[in-house]
């Protein structure tokens, strides 16, 4: 198993180079809609390509699932082995204002669609002033700088902080329902807002500084925008394992199971103390 996750972040770090310095020339919007219902860049076709690429011939990996495709791709023996699922470009709406996006992977031993328990390493790429790679493994999350050239330098272990500093919320604030309001209005008189619009850049504030990101379900969309396979269970399990808590509302993330690959829940990761108060708040999702 060691093998195989560190032949895929190898791959995953290997070509962030390439995928920082192809944004410029991939801005244009598509006239396609991924199988979300999302509107796509040229960006997000084209790092998936490139990813697909770098990962479907690692010995061990059997699966290969995007946001930017309608279905798991089988690359491996069907008997056996591990899948992979990205968001290939997180926050790739980002690249037209020039602000910070990313590459979220998680790696599971079942499958796809596969519950947040069946994962047995996640991670992501972080496309800002640096590029910096997350992974979580083995009970640890360490961040590495990735070179231009795809060399890793290890920056260290990576712990949430235990007092919260800050938290990110997506959606409209008039399509939040009441209860889920009547919470943040409480968390923001102690925190501090940081929310840029890329999932991933609010969730390693959240890993730096402490604090609380999620993204609810709405009045008009009562499972949220985040896609549980590429998006919510992977960085679940960063969050946890670096010593955070997840959840949907109800229940840690990591005990949500999908039955279709594109499917959403609400998200919320970030410090023990705030999760529990959110829990507390909403006693299930339509509240």
């Amino acid at each position: 198993m060691a093998d195989v996750i560190d032949a895929v972040f190898d791959a995953i770090a290997d070509a962030a180079p390439e995928v920082r310095a192809g944004l410029p020339d991939h801005r244009a919007t598509r006239d396609d809609q991924n199988a979300s219902g999302d509107t796509q860049l040229e960006a997000d076709v084209w790092a998936d390509d490139l990813l697909f690429d770098r990962t479907e011939s690692i010995e061990g990996v059997n699966w290969y699932a995007s946001e930017e495709r309608d279905a798991v791709v089988t690359v491996g023996d069907a008997e056996g082995g591990y899948a992979v699922a990205l968001d290939p470009l997180d926050g790739s709406s980002n690249v037209k204002s020039n602000n910070p996006c990313g590459t979220v992977v998680g790696v599971y031993d079942q499958p796809l669609p596969a519950p947040g328990s069946s994962l047995v390493a996640a991670g992501f790429v972080l496309y800002g002033p640096t590029t910096t790679m997350v992974v979580a493994r083995d009970d640890t999350v360490r961040e590495s700088l990735v070179s231009e050239t795809g060399a890793t330098t290890d920056l260290g272990p990576v712990e949430l902080p235990a007092d919260p500093t800050v938290y990110g919320f997506g959606g409209r604030v008039p399509d939040w329902t009441p209860a889920f309001e009547s919470f943040v209005r409480d968390v923001e008189d102690d925190l501090k807002l940081r929310y840029g619009g890329a999932m991933i850049a609010d969730v390693n504030q959240v890993l730096v500084y402490g604090g609380v990101f999620g993204y609810p379900g709405l009045e008009s969309a009562p499972d949220g925008k985040l896609r549980a396979q590429f998006e919510a269970l992977p960085i679940a399990y960063i969050v946890e394992t670096a010593g955070g808590a997840s959840s949907d509302g109800t229940q840690s993330l990591l005990d949500v199971a999908p039955t279709r690959l594109h499917e959403r829940t609400p998200t919320f990761v970030g410090t023990d103390d705030v999760i529990a108060a959110l829990d507390a708040a909403l006693p299930d999702h339509t509240n």
